[in-house]
Parts: structure tokens; sequence; C-alpha cells
């Protein structure tokens, strides 16, 4: 992770407006920036944006106005898989794996990009598999019979496989145990010591505080708040406080 000295900027948002329908916008003007080799968190309550942001980033959605810098070039309006071969990759909060293949052909599936290269692809599942020992052992099984847990733990290694420069995770406790939660957040800070950027999105407040360098706080589509984790402990009160209101 991150420690000290000359802060460069992976990716950045400049006053981006974008959404799902014309004329009906769902950020509003957002600018935010994730600094290289450290994770950032965007916290907010249902409906926020937060999403919609990763998507946007990611070439799902082109936004209306504004501009996506990555390693100092536009990115905005950029196909995915253009953005795949440039070293960003994006969890989406669904399974991103495919029940009726095993393990490894899953994992496989993350390396298309140097699919041809075949030492560099058993040197990464190799990586992969002192990550996450569990799935080592179960390599030949098929996906379909992993738990909540480890499915969510081969998406995040389907991802990794590439080695993406950036890596977008959207709510990666959703609907997890509190002990898978914290092997998977265990598991994020170790990647990002390794070197990937992370730009993670999760209700889960108290886990992205706890792991994040950087947080946003979004709200009705807007950046309310935003920089060093450091500036949001003394209102983390207040953040909690009204993402439970939001969810009455």
């Amino acid at each position: 992770m991150h420690s000290g000295g000359f802060f460069m900027s992976m990716i950045s948002m400049e006053n981006i407006t974008a959404g799902y329908v014309e004329e009906i916008d769902v950020l509003y003007d957002v600018s935010l920036e994730v600094i290289e080799g450290a994770i950032t968190g965007i916290i907010g309550a249902n409906g926020a944006g937060k999403s919609t942001i990763l998507k946007t980033i990611f070439g799902f959605l082109h936004p209306r106005e504004g501009k996506i810098i990555f390693e100092g070039k536009e990115i905005q309006g950029l196909q995915p898989y253009l953005l795949k071969q440039r070293g960003i990759s994006y969890m989406l909060q669904e399974y991103s794996t495919f029940p009726q293949l095993s393990i490894q052909d899953n994992l496989l599936l993350g390396a298309w990009t140097f699919r041809n290269d075949k030492n560099l692809v058993n040197e990464r599942l190799s990586e992969i598999y002192e990550f996450f020992p569990v799935l080592s052992e179960r390599r030949a099984e098929k996906a379909t019979y992993l738990s909540g847990g480890y499915l969510r733990m081969l998406s995040v290694g389907k991802e990794i496989m590439s080695k993406p420069k950036l890596l977008m995770i959207d709510e990666p406790s959703v609907g997890l145990a509190p002990k898978i939660v914290t092997e998977i957040y265990d598991l994020l800070i170790k990647i990002a010591r390794q070197g990937t950027t992370i730009l993670i999105v999760d209700q889960n407040i108290m886990k992205a505080l706890e792991v994040s360098e950087y947080m946003y706080l979004l709200d009705m589509g807007q950046v309310k708040q935003g920089g060093p984790k450091k500036d949001f402990e003394e209102d983390i009160r207040e953040i909690i406080k009204v993402s439970l209101m939001a969810k009455d």
C-alpha cells in the first residue's frame, strides 16, 4: 500500500456528468482522484451513484460531460475491452464466474489478453494459487460447487490474473458472512501491497474505512467529501447515521 512521499494519480474523473437514460443524470459534476498504489473507497447510501462511477470509468456508460484521465491520457468513450488491455479490471457486484467451468478454467479466462504466452499464464496461475490455497486444492472442481465466499475469491482471482494496474471492485462484501468479508478485505490489502491500485465501492462503511487510505462520500450523485481517510474519521458517526437513515 502507499507509503509517504510523492503521490501520483492513477486515474481521475473531472467534472463527470453521466446517466443511463438521456437527460436523466445519475452523476452530477463528479470529480475524484485515485492515487497510485493505494486503496480508495467510495461510500454512500444505496442509490447514491457509487456503482455508476465504476461503470462510467469502465466504459459501460459514456459521460455526457467531463473527462476521465488514466495514466495521463483521456479514456472516456473507450470500450471496456480496450480499457482491460490498458490495465483496468472491474469486478462487478454479481459473480463474474462461469458455474459449469472448473475453477482453473475460470481463472484462465482472466488471462485472455495474454493467453498465447503459456509461460506467463502458468506463472500467474501459480501466483493466484499461492494467494488462494483453497482454490488450488479444488482447481478441478466446477465453480457451481463453491460457496458465496469462495465464488467471490474466484472472481477476485480471475480479475487479478492479468495483473491489472487498477482493480475496481463493486460491493465485495455483499451477502457474505463477516468472517469471509474480513478474509476478502485482507486479500485486497495484500493485492494493494503487491502494487495494484484499488478503487472499491461498498455499503459496508466500516470495512471500507478500515482498509482505504482515501475516501469519497457520495450523496445523490455528487461528491460531498473526499480526501485522505484521516479527514473522515471525525465525521464517521455522522456518515454512518446518514447512511442508516437512507436505508430506513
